[in-house]
């Protein structure tokens, strides 16, 4: 059973006398992309499915997980949450058998990305039949005859949610940051710093240089990697790995290739055009060692998932297309080193716009990732 994953339940008013039994599903939410010869299929996934084996139950919790607001368990929780029987690898194994179907075929590569795994429990009681304690109305039509609740092991909800202090472990000034937020900033002493188990450890980071007026920062993931099964290990490699319409300048060989990879979550197309533009774009200035002045993107894309996106990134922009089935078994990429790098972006009217790196990330697109 996996570790340390959030426990949910969701928001329910039964009647007073009701002994509360809560049911276990496993959520798994993040982004799907399948490699196939012609390109990348993307999509964003949301579903769930029950962690115990029965038929006498919903084997999912349907949309609920995205309309209800959910409510973290905790010890005064009156209740029986059974427990999880099933395996998260059985039912991760379970979805991807569905999600196959709906593929382009053949699928060269497949890799989940920026995925967030966490238990919902859903209250039911029993009284003729098996209620629904969200809505108060019964599962199903009958109780079968052979139900028996005892054949269940419940176990109280002894689960605790832990903190750390936000203060800077350099100077012990207060880190700011967002409620989603991976990173958090010291103004004081010009510091980031992630959480690492029960303690926090320091990022490094940069600032890309802009002259124009910034009206939003967004964060990537600048990413060194040993790649093997393709020479793509500088600025020259990249020309003819991607056949890039660019005639090649001495020195172009000495410029070291770089993965950029969105630091932010945002849906599945537009965080590989992001991906694919940066990396092709490799923006090579200096950086700053300082934080970001104006507003900025909270991060919310671990670098340990944005390393499992590099394949994904690599495959997006190789050049000619027919050489993919050849090519994709036998590439392997290595990460080595990363620095987390504030992007500049001037506000426009409906986007955010870097007119040196030519691309533009619409303001919508923003604010609807907070639901990612």
């Amino acid at each position: 059973m996996v570790k340390d994953v959030f426990r949910y339940m969701f928001p329910h008013d039964p009647p007073a006398d009701k002994q509360l039994l809560f049911l276990p599903y496993w959520r798994f939410k993040g982004m799907l992309f399948a490699c196939n010869p012609k390109g990348i299929n993307q999509k964003f996934i949301d579903v769930s499915h029950q962690a115990i084996e029965s038929n006498y139950f919903p084997h999912s919790v349907g949309l609920r997980s995205q309309a209800l607001k959910l409510k973290f368990v905790t010890p005064e929780i009156e209740g029986q949450f059974l427990k999880p029987t099933r395996s998260l690898d059985t039912v991760i194994q379970t979805f991807e058998h569905l999600f196959s179907k709906t593929l382009t075929k053949p699928v060269l590569q497949q890799s989940h990305i920026g995925e967030t795994v966490s238990l919902i429990y859903s209250p039911v009681y029993i009284k003729d039949k098996i209620y629904d304690a969200v809505i108060n109305e019964p599962v199903s039509s009958t109780l079968a005859d052979d139900f028996n609740i005892d054949q269940f092991t419940g176990e109280p909800a002894d689960w605790q949610i832990q903190f750390i202090p936000t203060l800077c472990p350099k100077c012990g000034w207060d880190l700011d940051g967002e409620r989603d937020t991976l990173v958090l900033l010291c103004k004081n002493c010009t510091t980031a710093w992630y959480s690492a188990g029960k303690s926090l450890k320091q990022l490094k980071f940069g600032l890309y240089p802009s002259a124009a007026d910034i009206g939003l920062y967004l964060p990537f993931w600048r990413i060194r990697a040993r790649i093997t099964g393709i020479q793509l290990q500088s600025y020259a490699d990249l020309i003819k790995v991607a056949n890039l319409p660019r005639v090649a300048q001495d020195g172009w060989q000495d410029i070291g290739f770089r993965f950029w990879v969105p630091a932010f979550k945002v849906r599945p197309r537009v965080f590989l055009r992001l991906s694919t533009n940066m990396t092709l774009s490799q923006p090579t200035d200096n950086l700053q060692d300082q934080l970001p002045g104006t507003s900025h993107q909270p991060v919310t894309m671990p670098v340990t998932e944005a390393v499992e996106s590099l394949k994904m990134t690599l495959f997006s922009f190789i050049k000619p297309r027919s050489t993919l089935a050849d090519v994709v078994p036998q590439i392997e990429i290595d990460a080595k080193s990363f620095v987390l790098v504030y992007i500049p972006f001037k506000e426009g009217h409906h986007e955010f716009i870097h007119p040196e790196l030519h691309f533009a990330l619409n303001k919508n697109t923003l604010k609807l990732s907070k639901n990612l």
